[in-house]
C-alpha cells in the first residue's frame, strides 16, 4: 500500500502525519517540544526512510537529529552533526536546510545560519564545512534579511553530483559546476530594487529557488520582491510574476513529473504581510510561468490572514501528486490532486515552518 508521510516542523516542535489515502490522517504527538523545527529532510533512497531535522532549543542551541523507525527514536552525534571551524570564529545558528543529493548514495547537504554550507556523507549524521563558499570574496558583504543571513536553499543536480545550487538571504544564488570546490555568483536579470544599482552581480535577497526534477536546467524562483525562471541551471533569469496578484513572497514548488509545472503562495508586501485580497490562494503555472491560474477550492476565501514561509510548501512524488502547505496561522493544508481540491489536515498548530512530504510505502 502506497503511504504518505508528511513532516510538519513549527516554532514549537514536529509533528508527523501519515495516510494511505491523503485524506484521512494519522498525526503523532509532539516531538521536540519547545524546538524550533527549521527544516526536515525525508531520504528516502535507502531500504528504509531515513528523516533528518534540524532542531534548536532556546536552552541547548541548535542540532541535527536523524531518525530510520519514522520517528519512534532519534539519535544525534555526541559532538553535534553541524560546527563551524574554530578559525571562522563563527558558530551555528540552526540549519535551515537538509538536503539529500539524489545522484550520490549518502550524501545529504545543509545550509546553515551564518551563510555557510555543510556536506555529509554518510546519510546526515556527520557534517563536513564546505570552506570554498564560506572563502568566497563576496562573503564579507552578504548581509541579513529579516530572517537572518542563510543558505537556505541547497539544490543538487539530480543526475550530475558536479552541479550544486544554493541561495541565500541576503546574497543571491551561487552556482558550483566541481562539486562545491568553487562558486560564481548566479544572479543576473535578478533585481534587487533596495540598492543604488539594482542590477547587482550579488546581494539580492531570495526567498526560495525550486528546481524542475523533469527539467533540471530549469529553476523557478521567489525574490524579495520579483518571481523567476531560469532555463540554463541559473546562470540567468527572467521574470514570470505577470499573472500573479503580488511578486512577493517565500514559497516555491515544482511538480515531481510535470515539466512546466510549479506553485507559488504570494504575499502582499511589504508591511502588510497577508495574502492579497485576504484570500487563501495557492497558484499554478502550467506553461513555465507564461500563466498562473488561483487554487481555491476547500481553502478560505474570506478574512484569511496567513501566509506561507520558503519552506513550508512541498510536492510529494505519488501520482497523481499531493501538494502541501503550512501557514503561520498553525493549519496545514493537503491536496491529493495536484492543487485542484484541498482538505484541512491540521489546525491551531504553533507557527508552521516547514513542511516535508515523502511517499514511504
Amino acid at each position: 500500500m502506497t503511504e504518505v508521510l508528511l513532516a510538519v516542523g513549527t516554532n514549537k516542535g514536529l509533528l508527523l502525519a501519515r495516510s494511505a489515502d491523503r485524506a484521512t490522517w494519522q498525526i503523532s504527538d509532539l516531538q521536540f517540544p519547545m524546538n524550533g523545527v527549521y527544516a526536515v529532510g525525508i531520504d528516502t533512497r535507502g531500504a528504509v526512510p531515513r528523516l533528518l531535522v534540524s532542531a534548536t532549543s532556546e536552552h541547548w542551541g541548535p542540532s541535527v537529529f536523524h531518525s530510520d523507525d519514522l520517528g519512534a527514536s532519534w539519535a544525534e552525534p555526541e559532538q553535534g552533526a553541524i560546527a563551524f571551524p574554530e578559525d571562522t570564529g563563527a558558530s551555528l545558528a540552526r540549519a535551515w536546510q537538509l538536503t539529500p543529493s539524489p545522484s550520490e548514495p549518502g550524501v545529504v547537504w545543509a545550509g546553515a545560519e551564518p551563510s555557510a554550507l555543510f556536506r555529509s556523507e554518510d546519510g546526515g549524521e556527520h557534517f563536513s564545512f564546505v570552506r570554498s563558499l564560506w572563502d568566497h570574496p563576496h562573503r564579507p558583504d552578504w548581509g541579513a534579511g529579516f530572517g537572518g543571513q542563510a543558505v537556505h536553499t541547497v539544490l543538487p543536480h539530480p543526475t550530475d553530483p558536479r552541479r550544486v545550487v544554493v541561495a541565500m538571504s541576503t546574497g543571491g544564488v551561487y552556482r558550483s559546476e566541481d562539486a562545491g570546490a568553487s562558486w560564481t555568483a548566479a544572479n543576473t536579470g535578478i533585481k534587487a530594487y533596495f540598492f543604488p544599482d539594482p542590477w547587482p552581480e550579488f546581494g539580492q535577497c531570495v526567498h526560495k529557488v525550486a528546481r524542475d526534477p523533469s527539467v533540471p536546467e530549469r529553476m523557478y524562483l521567489q525574490n524579495h520582491h520579483g518571481v523567476y525562471r531560469s532555463d540554463d541551471d541559473g546562470r540567468s533569469w527572467e521574470s514570470i510574476a505577470d499573472g500573479l496578484p503580488t511578486d512577493f513572497g517565500f514559497a516555491m514548488a515544482a511538480h515531481p513529473r510535470r515539466g512546466d509545472v510549479a506553485y507559488n503562495f504570494p504575499v502582499t508586501a511589504d508591511a502588510e504581510r497577508i495574502p492579497p485580497d485576504r484570500a487563501c490562494r495557492v497558484y499554478r503555472t502550467e506553461d513555465a510561468g507564461k500563466s498562473w491560474t488561483a487554487l481555491t477550492s476547500g481553502l478560505p476565501q474570506q478574512g484569511y490572514y496567513g501566509i506561507v514561509l520558503r519552506d513550508a510548501l512541498c510536492v510529494d512524488t505519488a501520482d497523481p501528486a499531493g501538494v502541501y502547505f503550512g501557514t503561520r496561522n498553525g493549519e496545514v493544508y493537503a491536496s491529493a490532486d495536484e492543487g485542484d481540491h484541498w482538505s484541512l489536515v491540521a489546525a491551531h498548530l504553533p507557527d508552521v515552518l516547514c513542511v516535508r512530504a515523502a511517499v514511504i510505502g
